[in-house]
């Protein structure tokens, strides 16, 4: 069966002068744009991380599975192997893919059969939300309550203990929860070596021995859901507390409201995806990479209206896709919506 990819969707615009979203002007855009059919399953699922291969195939974790996009069809690659609820996808330098799941620990594909890692294996917990590989090539696996590394032969675990992350020596793993208790949401490491981890409770940085709280002013910044490095070598956190970049010396805000993603496009936009603190809609928002060092910085925002906003991509084409209760595709114009019906 297949299915149409665009909808007449009425997007609005909303320029801000100030990164308060004050003095703002709306403008409304129609944006209907016929386009050919591509053949898709229904997204109706949540869908949780979206990103693209070094063949440019896009991966999405959602709820019902992982799909592979190749530009004309989507695959659902778990399908046969498990039912879990998916929520993180990695490429790793050999071409290999991660998928991280809840309660049913990860799946290793080689592109022709998987291997499933569990509690078993020493992974820390079977919830898996993130999947990192750093410089040397070890995998990180942000799990519920701790950290999984993977050297390709044996797990080294951490555990979130209160306001601290510790190694965990026992060898006995976690039982699975009942979300949400204490996840790590996101792993980075930046161009010095340091390991930036946002979690449910606090925000760390590790540079090989300790675990060392971030905080600005005191305040610590709490539900960091996304971590990023931008091109410039600056760190951009995204959480409960808003939007911040650091330096290397200073904490910028940009916003307060929360936010729930931020990655860079090719062009040094940030964007995000956050809840807006006037009338709670999910949006999208795109700061402009010549106005990030005002003080008051060009900010675009558009509200898809189709409820929480996950996962971000920043495509090869230049094209932003989004996760929400299915998986959508901005092209600067048009918003695809591929869990729509074709109209007859």
């Amino acid at each position: 069966m297949k299915y149409v990819p665009v909808y007449t969707l009425f997007l609005l615009f909303v320029f801000y002068t100030s990164c308060k979203g004050q003095n703002k002007t709306d403008l409304p855009k129609d944006t209907i744009k016929p386009e050919t059919d591509i053949t898709s399953p229904e997204f109706h699922s949540v869908t949780r991380t979206i990103r693209q291969d070094r063949k440019g195939n896009i991966w999405i974790a959602t709820f019902g599975g992982v799909f592979r996009y190749d530009g004309k069809s989507f695959t659902n690659i778990t399908g046969k192997v498990s039912s879990a609820r998916f929520f993180s996808v990695l490429e790793d330098r050999k071409g290999n893919l991660w998928f991280g799941s809840i309660g049913a620990g990860v799946y290793y594909y080689d592109g022709k059969s998987f291997r499933n890692f569990t509690t078993r294996d020493g992974l820390i917990n079977n919830e898996i939300v993130c999947i990192y590989e750093d410089k040397s090539g070890t995998i990180w696996f942000g799990a519920n309550g701790g950290i999984s590394r993977y050297d390709g032969k044996f797990f080294r675990n951490y555990r979130l203990n209160g306001g601290s992350i510790v190694e965990d020596r026992t060898g006995i793993p976690f039982p699975d929860f009942t979300r949400p208790p204490h996840e790590i949401n996101t792993i980075i490491e930046d161009k010095t070596g340091k390991f930036w981890i946002g979690t449910r409770d606090n925000t760390f940085v590790y540079d090989g021995i300790t675990f060392t709280n971030t905080t600005h002013i005191g305040h610590s910044f709490t539900n960091v859901r996304s971590i990023i490095e931008d091109k410039k070598g600056y760190i951009w956190l995204a959480g409960n507390d808003g939007l911040w970049r650091y330096d290397g010396s200073t904490f910028t805000n940009f916003t307060q409201d929360f936010v729930g993603y931020v990655i860079e496009d090719k062009k040094g936009n940030i964007w995000t995806s956050s809840q807006s603190g006037n009338d709670a809609n999910w949006v999208l928002s795109r700061y402009d990479e010549k106005s990030l060092s005002d003080k008051k910085p060009t900010v675009t925002e558009m509200k898809p209206k189709v409820g929480m906003i996950f996962g971000l991509l920043a495509a090869n084409d230049g094209s932003m896709w989004f996760g929400s209760g299915g998986v959508y595709r901005y092209d600067g114009t048009t918003i695809t919506d591929f869990k729509r019906k074709k109209e007859e």
